[in-house]
């Protein structure tokens, strides 16, 4: 049995530079109505880099969180934006490299909510070109060993979803774990 709602209609009840809130009213299978609270956002998109057996990780702080966290660099989309696009440009201006990307994952960070869509890619092929980080972002890149990695994830060290997908995703494809 598959199950489907309707938008009946909808109100922007904040518009904002990453995101906008909407409240919908959904009509649903059995006849009745209900709300939807959705935050709308234009996605994002993430880099796993990997060199010589380490994974390169950003460590920043993050307001909501009141604390520094480690995660692969990434960052949203701009309007219209191909999420390749966005995940080359987003680890040039963070970690100064380019890289070629092919596609790893695309994860759902959090349905009950958002329609956010994270990108994640690997960078199979890349080179040092340097930073350019954007106005008010501060952060540190490091190259940090993948088991040491694996522990992080594991201890809760590394908490951020697009990291541990990235991480075990690539590791299983590859036979790693």
């Amino acid at each position: 049995m598959s199950f489907f709602e309707k938008q009946l209609n909808s109100q922007t009840v904040f518009k904002g530079r990453i995101f906008s809130v909407e409240v919908d009213e959904v009509g649903l299978d059995n006849g009745e109505k209900s709300v939807r609270e959705c935050v709308r956002h234009s996605g994002g998109a993430a880099v796993l880099l990997i060199k010589d057996g380490k994974i390169l990780l950003v460590k920043q702080f993050r307001y909501l969180y009141g604390k520094e966290i480690y995660e692969i660099p990434a960052g949203k989309l701009n309007g219209g934006e191909e999420p390749m696009a966005a995940a080359e440009r987003e680890l040039e201006e963070e970690t100064g490299y380019r890289a070629q990307l092919v596609r790893l994952a695309e994860i759902y960070p959090t349905p009950g909510y958002t329609d956010e869509i994270i990108h994640i890619y690997f960078a199979e092929s890349f080179t040092f070109v340097g930073r350019n980080l954007d106005e008010g972002e501060f952060l540190n890149c490091e190259f940090v060993p993948v088991a040491e990695v694996l522990k992080m994830l594991e201890s809760g060290e590394i908490c951020d979803a697009k990291t541990a997908v990235a991480v075990y995703k690539y590791l299983y494809e590859k036979n790693l774990i």
